[in-house]
Formats: C-alpha cells, sequence, structure tokens
C-alpha cells in the first residue's frame, strides 16, 4: 500500500477521535483520528506523526493521522482501518500462504448470531470429485496490534467486549463446519512476538484459549511500514 502523507509534531490526542498537532509551517490544527482505543505508547506528545489529506470538501477534518513515529525509532500504523485492506492486500498478493485458493472475496458480510460483520469472507468452490456439496467458506476477522510493553506486543490493549463477540461467533462459525481464522495485523514495528493481554483483558484471553481449543486458526503478521509505504511481510510468533 502506498501512502501519501506528511509529517507534523503531536501536540495531544483527546475525545478518542481527535488530535491536535503543530505542522511542518509551524500552524497548529486538528485531525481525525480513525482509532477507538486506547492507543498506549502510540500517541505520546513531541512524537513525530505522518497525516494524509482528504478532498473530500464536506470532511470538517480534511486532515487524518495515519502513522507515529515514536522516539525509539519505532513505526506504528494508528489508522485501525488500514488492517483490513493491508490483510486483504496480502491475500490477494499471496503473501498470507495460509489463505490461498479461493475463488471470491469478499468484505463486510453480515454473519452470526451476534449481528456481527465478518471482516473478510473467502468462498471456494467444492471440488468437482468430492462429495461436498456447498462451498467452502473461511471467515477471517482481523485485528490490529500496536500495543508494546518491555519488547513484547499485546493485544487487546483495552476490555474489548466487541471482540470477545467476535470469538464467540468464530467458534459458532467451526461448529457449523466452516473455517475461522483470527488475523492479527502488527502495525507496530517494534513488536516481533505477539501474547494475548491477559491481564488487560482476562475474559478475552480466556475465550481465545477456547476459540482455539475448538478449531479457530489463529494468524499473526507482521507490516513493514515506513511514510512512503506499508503492507504486510512476515509471519510472527504467538
Amino acid at each position: 500500500m502506498n501512502l501519501s502523507v506528511k509529517p507534523a509534531t503531536l501536540i495531544k490526542r483527546y475525545k478518542r477521535f481527535l488530535a491536535d498537532v503543530t505542522l511542518a509551517d509551524g500552524n497548529t490544527t486538528t485531525m481525525h483520528v480513525a482509532n477507538t482505543g486506547a492507543m498506549t505508547g502510540c500517541a505520546e506528545p513531541e512524537d513525530t506523526i505522518w497525516y494524509s489529506t482528504s478532498g473530500n470538501p464536506k470532511r470538517k477534518y480534511p486532515f487524518s493521522w495515519e502513522l507515529t513515529h515514536t522516539k525509539q525509532n519505532h513505526f506504528i500504523c494508528v489508522n485501525t482501518i488500514r488492517a483490513n485492506q493491508l490483510a486483504e492486500e496480502a491475500i490477494l498478493n499471496g503473501t498470507i500462504v495460509e489463505l490461498q485458493g479461493f475463488d471470491k472475496l469478499q468484505r463486510e458480510v453480515k454473519y452470526g448470531a451476534e449481528n456481527s460483520r465478518i471482516d473478510i469472507l473467502l468462498s471456494a468452490s467444492a471440488s468437482q470429485n468430492s462429495s461436498q456439496k456447498k462451498s467452502i467458506k473461511t471467515y477471517i476477522e482481523v485485528k490490529s496490534v500496536t500495543l508494546l510493553d518491555k519488547d513484547q506486543g499485546y493485544f487487546p490493549d483495552a476490555v474489548t467486549t466487541r471482540g470477545q463477540k467476535h470469538l464467540r461467533e468464530l467458534m459458532s462459525i467451526v461448529k457449523q463446519g466452516d473455517k475461522a481464522v483470527l488475523l492479527f495485523t502488527v502495525l507496530h514495528t517494534g513488536i516481533n512476538h505477539l501474547k494475548v493481554a491477559k491481564h488487560i483483558d482476562k475474559k478475552y484471553a480466556d475465550l481465545l484459549v477456547q476459540a482455539i481449543k475448538e478449531g479457530v486458526e489463529v494468524l499473526v503478521y507482521k507490516a513493514n511500514i515506513s511514510p512512503k509505504c506499508m503492507a504486510l511481510a512476515e509471519r510472527i510468533d504467538f
């Protein structure tokens, strides 16, 4: 994914979706933050941030915070919308080798008993020589990982009832005979290993253990990130 971004200096993030920054010309402005999480370690005052500009004249805040460049020289993608885009790109170009052999890719498909939308749905026609009558489907829930603590990456960075719901939904997919995948996209260049953050959300951690036992597959792919481009590049330990 190619990026068109400019640098600024962070003053503060507030009200979850807003941040004040100092632009390269010295002027200050407010920009949109597409991230509902805690953003722990991703929004320190005086960090260099990189932002994109929308051409939509109806937007109140035309600038969107995309990347943080930390004082430890790490790049972090804080725009969680990019996680699904990067996942789709990596599936289509073959980077995620575990998710190949499909005929159709769909985004944001309604499913489940708890009124959910799956991030990515892959469908593959059953083999002509197979006794299977239905198409083979793979339901993929994509999560963005940005929490780094003492050289260890964690998910989630806050209690996530939504994430707990998604794990229940994925387990139900396995029970009905389809494939369910939890895909963690690591969008922090300082993270090389990932653990579930049991100390932050024990219920999520317990549900994840249960989901794995019931057949939900977990994949963790790390992105290469720079102000010019970013892409999921390698699978890392979980």
